[in-house]
């Protein structure tokens, strides 16, 4: 059985502009860099036979995020939407929804539509929004409720 979740996994095209945007943009801190030369171990545990990989993981509140460059085999680049099979995203509560929306828009990471308020549930009153990054790697931005006004 599952005794806890370690980390959440993205291939990147860069490491290092990887780096910058998880770093410098949204604050994680860097906890590993390494890199793994093709060989057995990543043939056998990725099925990328021929790969050299570039790797980091980076800590933010709560969690972990595991960045992999995978260098020296042929990648494509696909257009998958949130919707589609497969399709994943990992979702961060944020203090200020706006703000974080303009700093990464300033990073090419673009939001899937406007800003939306979840209207019944739990969640009610929660602000979210849906960001792209460039190499199709999906973020879901939750800013939860407005404290109740002072009376």
């Amino acid at each position: 059985m599952i005794e806890h979740i370690h980390h959440t996994g993205f291939t990147v095209s860069s490491l290092d502009e990887a780096l910058r945007f998880w770093v410098e943009v949204l604050g994680f801190e860097v906890v590993l860099r390494d890199e793994l030369p093709r060989g057995e171990f990543v043939a056998e545990v990725t099925g990328a036979h021929g790969a050299d990989l570039a790797i980091a993981m980076v800590a933010g509140p709560g969690h972990v995020i595991e960045l992999i460059e995978y260098r020296g085999i042929r990648q494509t680049w696909s257009d998958v939407r949130p919707c589609e099979i497969g399709a994943a995203h990992v979702a961060f509560f944020v203090a200020d929804i706006a703000a974080i929306l303009e700093r990464t828009e300033a990073e090419g990471w673009t939001a899937l539509g406007r800003v939306q308020r979840v209207a019944s549930g739990p969640w009610a009153g929660t602000q979210v929004a849906y960001i792209r990054g460039p190499d199709g790697i999906f973020i879901e931005l939750m800013q939860p409720n407005d404290p109740p006004a002072a009376s």
